[in-house]
């Protein structure tokens, strides 16, 4: 079960002290590792997941990235080709790695690891985890024109590569 999985637990500078079950990890709002792969297609639109509605975090958000938290004895990179794999069936395809960043709100407190990736072939949906995947253009997500309500932390990833430069 997704809430007794060991994940790895940080500190402020995000060295690891340990790991916890997921379920302590949110209770107790302990600093963890996270994934965020941006997956763009061949046009440079952004495939973005529409989250279910038991996700534990965010449910029902649209989240810009594939990726999840890194689970105990994982690198972030083994983390990235798991999630990629798990949420929406990719495989096999080189990940760029962008930037670490920290996030914070509210008891989420993550050390995160950003990669992007490029794919236009046949995605397979983890369905407990993702109901739909929209193309769109980073332009209009950070424009803020759109209603829809995206995950916090993977918009914050995206804002900060964007004022980076690509």
């Amino acid at each position: 079960m997704a809430q007794d999985e060991l994940v790895v637990i940080v500190d402020s500078e995000n060295r690891v002290t340990g790991s916890a079950t997921r379920r302590q990890m949110r209770a107790q709002g302990l600093p963890h590792r996270a994934t965020y792969v941006f997956v763009f297609d061949a046009a440079g639109r952004l495939r973005v997941q529409h989250r279910t509605t038991t996700k534990d975090v965010y449910p029902g958000y649209w989240d810009l990235a594939a990726g999840g938290v890194v689970l105990a004895g994982e690198s972030y990179e083994v983390s990235a080709e798991r999630e990629l794999a798990e949420e929406m069936g990719i495989r096999g395809v080189p990940l760029e790695t962008w930037f670490d960043f920290y996030f914070e709100e509210g008891s989420c407190k993550v050390w995160g690891r950003v990669f992007s990736c490029v794919w236009d072939g046949p995605l397979q949906l983890q369905v407990e985890e993702v109901q739909s995947v929209e193309a769109m253009e980073v332009a209009a997500i950070l424009s803020g024109t759109t209603s829809l309500q995206f995950t916090p932390d993977s918009l914050s990833a995206l804002r900060r590569r964007m004022l980076q430069g690509s």
